[in-house]
């Protein structure tokens, strides 16, 4: 338990209170695969935060009087009952009662809405969670205030979805201990400093070769690094990728920039394709894609790469120098794999509040 993150106050008020909260998703360029309890990474993470591809959540608190030590809501995605997203919210809410006991003094009305596919390989889970969080803090905060609140809903949101703890700041974060970053740890996510200029400009079209849900669950993914044979030996390489990416990070060398991301994707996916039981997430058009990408950085020496989360779509990673580029090479090379439908996202700054309108 990190006690700093303890309410000290119990919230008097009984006043209704209601906010919105948006928050992105973000994308991993050094993957976290494999956690011990509770939601601690078993490898440091990078990761840019997205502008475009959005969570966005608003809870209405209504006091109530409870006997019980269970927080009391109600969740509506898109204002339509999704109950089989219940049992994640009961998770969440049991593990960070300790941070905010009030709770149980409230009835929360909860609804969410994402503007990209859910569960699809896209992070939706960590801008939701990272979204439902900064509604937390906000209540909070109205009421005893938290003098570092990115920080306490880092922290809250990690509860919930690991890498959700990467969206509420950005552009490029970092969560896990790790010798190359100062104050680094594995409660919630720190910023990185002093990168190259170039990265304050990246782009990431998202290619959705597959847009529905995916075949496994993130949760089931980590569980089974717990036996994977290559376990060890991953969490090593993660780490000196780590490394060796914030050199590149430093001094905008971008050739080390693509060589780590595209072999950290490829780990990630050999690691599903290797535990048991195996998942293959990679379609076809997800491999015909990067072999694209590949041929196109070779033939006009443009420094565009791939990166894969854990599902078929592939993030097309590159300076916003070459957007015009990128993006007519899509529309005459990629948009037949993905069906002509793709995001076009750039990295961003995390978590924002919006008016909230009854």
């Amino acid at each position: 338990m990190v006690k700093e993150f303890i309410s000290q106050e119990k919230i008097l008020s009984k006043n209704f209170f209601n906010c919105k909260w948006e928050a992105p998703s973000n994308i991993a360029l050094i993957k976290y695969w494999g956690k011990s309890p509770v939601q601690i990474p078993m490898n440091p993470s990078i990761s840019f935060t997205l502008k475009n591809c959005l969570t966005k959540t608003d809870i209405s608190f209504e006091p109530i009087k409870n006997t019980s030590n269970k927080v009391k809501f109600e969740f509506t995605y898109n204002g339509e009952s999704k109950s089989d997203f219940n049992s994640k919210l009961e998770i969440f809410f049991e593990r960070i009662i300790n941070y905010q006991p009030f709770l149980i003094d409230y009835y929360l009305k909860i609804n969410s809405v994402n503007n990209f596919p859910h569960s699809s390989g896209i992070a939706s889970s960590a801008s939701a969670m990272a979204a439902l969080s900064a509604c937390l803090i906000d209540f909070e905060n109205s009421h005893n205030p938290i003098v570092k609140k990115h920080k306490k809903t880092s922290f809250l949101s990690r509860l919930g979805s690991g890498s959700a703890c990467r969206s509420v700041s950005g552009p490029i974060m970092t969560w896990g201990k790790h010798s190359k970053i100062p104050k680094s740890n594995d409660f919630y996510a720190t910023k990185f400093l002093g990168y190259h200029q170039i990265f304050d400009t990246y782009c990431d079209s998202i290619l959705l070769v597959d847009s529905g849900k995916k075949e496994v669950s993130s949760t089931l993914g980590h569980e089974l690094m717990k036996k994977h044979p290559f376990a060890s030996s991953r969490f090593k390489q993660a780490k000196n990728n780590f490394s060796l990416l914030c050199v590149a990070l430093k001094s905008g060398d971008l050739d080390s920039f693509i060589k780590i991301v595209e072999n950290e994707a490829l780990q990630l996916h050999a690691m599903m394709m290797t535990s048991n039981p195996y998942f293959i997430l990679i379609k076809p058009k997800t491999l015909n894609i990067i072999n694209e990408i590949r041929d196109f950085r070779r033939k006009f020496n443009i420094p565009i790469c791939f990166t894969l989360d854990a599902g078929a779509n592939v993030h097309l990673l590159y300076p916003q120098i070459h957007k015009s580029d990128v993006l007519e090479f899509i529309k005459k090379n990629l948009s037949i794999y993905c069906n002509n439908c793709y995001i076009n996202d750039e990295v961003g700054v995390g978590i924002k509040k919006i008016k909230f309108v009854l």
